[in-house]
């Protein structure tokens, strides 16, 4: 009797013991994003005018990739996409800023904090929106905060969370010998700044930019305003490697994936928001001392956003179906981790898809501007569906879809000069149906080919399009109108309507003077 006692014993602590085995095994993840930066705006990619040594150290321990795109440039949709794998016309109302987050749709941070990890978020989580509830208690999407720990702000503009010292508070607090997964949401560099913060604390000479894009007027507002980006995107840097060296302190460096990219393009006309190359381009960096062969690679092959979920599955050793996860659209990055290629590694990574619904709101109704899009190594075709509509917002509720900046105000201010109309058209004007850019020759998408090479377009617009209908997505369906209808969830629902019936309305998305600039 005894000896069975001591049998069962046993087995009892084994089994015990196994989890915790099995989770040592399973590698962290360090998820990192800063807010609102365009491709190629970090120091690993050549671009001199920005400071960024931690994500270059990134890249150069670990893969640094060319061509990364969100499906949908805004914050809400943008992560949505990150969160569950899927693309944001797969998700419902979640294809919107200012949504209420769908409950069908679980998040991998949700379904690794049910499957033995200990989750966590500081910054910036999933936002803007209503993430909903389940069983009486707030979702929280991106995790459970660590935001406790503050420190004296370098501008009234940048937040004062302290991330890495709330990053250290919660390995602190996690239990020994459990993986972890933690969500950086950096505030920066997303608006507003500090106009001249750059110059007078971080010493930076507007000069250094070597060309400003040809759908901004190249002049010193816009300079100052560039390099006020770049101050704040070096403070998103800055904590990126203080927590980096902390997981050195502590031995869970080396296995620790960590991810940095950013959520869509910099806040400026003519990128976030929209569906251009410095709206869906991004740049990424992952390393992963324990995992990803031949570090230092350059990897050209086409990745998404929802790429990210089916990687971090897999490495965790879990099925998305086994731990109550949705069907993703992604596909997992482990095979150019395990690869010794540089260049392009895997042959179907040729292209990747984007798109737009409902983002800030200023059309009658709270209608969205509906785009959809194809970007080859070649090409970048796009395809907006309601072209009556104004893209960045109506005109006198002040182009909403574009955050205030000095930028905005001179792009604005063009419309009233013959020579440089150009800006204000490029940035604010209504669209053709099809746009079509030659991305080596024309970077900045300025000249559209869609009428010289109207038979490219369509080849591009149709595989577009069969793609997107595989996906499900309601607007091939002749379901497109539905995201007009999910209910807003900021508090300026309606805001056009609103406005012109004489209800006196401010958005902290104005500037001061937008509504002045009317054609």
């Amino acid at each position: 009797m005894k000896l069975i006692q001591s049998i069962s014993f046993l087995l009892l602590v084994l089994c015990a013991c196994k989890p915790s085995e099995n989770n040592q095994s399973k590698p962290n993840i360090l998820f990192c994003l800063a807010d609102d930066v365009s491709y190629p705006h970090m120091g690993a990619y050549g671009c001199t005018w920005v400071k960024t040594p931690n994500f270059d150290r990134v890249a150069d321990e670990g893969l640094l990739f060319t061509n990364a795109f969100t499906p949908n440039a805004k914050c809400a949709p943008s992560r949505a996409c990150i969160l569950t794998g899927r693309n944001s016309w797969q998700l419902k109302e979640a294809a919107n800023h200012f949504c209420y987050f769908p409950k069908e749709f679980k998040t991998y941070p949700e379904a690794l904090a049910e499957n033995g990890y200990f989750v966590g978020a500081t910054g910036k989580k999933w936002a803007p929106g209503d993430p909903g509830h389940i069983n009486g208690k707030k979702r929280q999407l991106a995790g459970k905060g660590w935001d406790a720990h503050k420190l004296k702000a370098l501008t009234p503009e940048i937040s004062n969370n302290d991330y890495a010292a709330n990053f250290k508070q919660f390995l602190q607090d996690k239990p020994k010998d459990q993986p972890f997964c933690f969500w950086f949401g950096s505030l920066e560099p997303h608006r507003a700044y500090t106009f001249k913060s750059s110059i007078k604390i971080g010493r930076y000479d507007p000069q250094m930019i070597d060309e400003v894009p040809s759908f901004w007027p190249d002049n010193d507002s816009v300079r100052i305003d560039m390099m006020d980006y770049a101050f704040e995107l070096n403070h998103f840097d800055q904590h990126l490697g203080r927590m980096l060296g902390h997981l050195e302190e502590i031995g869970e460096l080396e296995n620790t994936i960590v991810v940095v990219t950013a959520d869509n393009g910099m806040p400026f006309p003519r990128a976030k928001g929209q569906a251009y190359q410095f709206s869906n381009h991004l740049p990424l960096a992952i390393m992963w001392p324990q995992g990803i062969k031949k570090p230092g690679r350059v990897i050209d092959d086409f990745v998404s956003f929802i790429d990210f979920v089916p990687s971090f599955l897999e490495l965790a050793g879990f099925d998305a179906q086994n731990i109550g996860m949705q069907a993703f659209t992604g596909r997992s990055l482990t095979e150019i981790f395990n690869s010794k290629n540089e260049g392009q590694v895997t042959a179907e990574r040729q292209q990747v898809l984007i798109g737009k619904e409902r983002h800030d709101i200023g059309r009658p109704d709270d209608q969205g501007y509906p785009i959809r899009g194809m970007v080859t190594e070649e090409y970048l075709f796009v395809k907006n569906y309601k072209t009556e509509r104004w893209p960045a917002g109506n005109p006198e509720m002040g182009y909403p879809n574009v955050d205030a900046s000095p930028t905005k105000t001179q792009v604005l201010q063009s419309l009233f000069e013959e020579d440089e109309k150009k800006y204000w058209d490029m940035s604010f004007g209504k669209r053709t149906e099809m746009e079509l850019y030659n991305l080596k020759r024309d970077p900045y998408c300025i000249h559209n080919l869609a009428l010289s090479q109207a038979k490219l377009a369509s080849q591009l617009c149709a595989e577009m399009e069969r793609q997107l209908t595989l996906q499900g997505d309601p607007r091939m369906l002749d379901q497109g109108d539905l995201f007009d209808n999910y209910k807003y969830s900021g508090r300026d629902s309606n805001y056009y309507n609103r406005r012109m019936s004489g209800e006196l309305i401010e958005a902290g998305w104005l500037n001061t003077d937008d509504r002045n600039y009317v054609p």
